[in-house]
């Protein structure tokens, strides 16, 4: 792996941050000797595109687009969708940065994930994505599709995140038993 070589692991991103803790990007980012921000482009209501319905059951979410960089350089694109019946008239369907992150402000909410599903595939980047991500033309990207369920299996959240393939690392633990 190289230094410019990025392992993430997805536990803390889904977990409650407690009182008067930063977010988890920035926590992570840091520990590496960098700082970790985001930014905001579209929050709102929306219709659900296609795959985002089939993932969460409903014709209309609430949408957070989000740029996340690393440094000030922008190092994957994501894209955070909730029911509109969780989100609607909640922060998450405004512009403005969620003090310790939108997976606690949904616990807040009484929402909170038990079970996540992530799928990893590889693709070339669409020209929007290759501009934003500063991508040679020849530079695949992995999208990661995660969907959080709460404890009645019910879908809460899903997350289409776009990321430099040749810059990523993703690491999984399981437990088993």
């Amino acid at each position: 792996m190289s230094d410019s070589t990025w392992v993430s692991s997805s536990m803390p991103y889904l977990t409650p941050r407690q009182k008067d803790q930063t977010d988890a990007w920035g926590d992570e980012a840091a520990a590496r000797g960098g700082t970790g921000s985001q930014r905001i482009v579209q929050a709102g209501e929306v219709p659900a595109p296609e795959a985002v319905a089939a993932l969460l059951g409903t014709p209309t979410v609430v949408v957070r687009r989000r740029v996340i960089q690393l440094d000030g350089i922008p190092c994957e694109l994501t894209d955070t969708y909730y029911p509109a019946s969780i989100a609607g008239g909640t922060r998450l369907a405004e512009k403005g940065k969620i003090p310790g992150g939108a997976v606690t402000l949904l616990a807040e909410l009484g929402h909170v994930g038990a079970r996540v599903r992530e799928d990893v595939t590889a693709r070339m980047p669409s020209t929007e994505e290759r501009d934003i991500l500063r991508l040679a033309p020849d530079e695949p990207v992995l999208t990661l599709t995660r969907v959080t369920l709460d404890g009645r299996d019910r879908p809460i959240q899903a997350d289409m995140m776009v990321m430099p393939a040749h810059r990523q690392r993703l690491r999984y633990e399981l437990r088993i038993g």
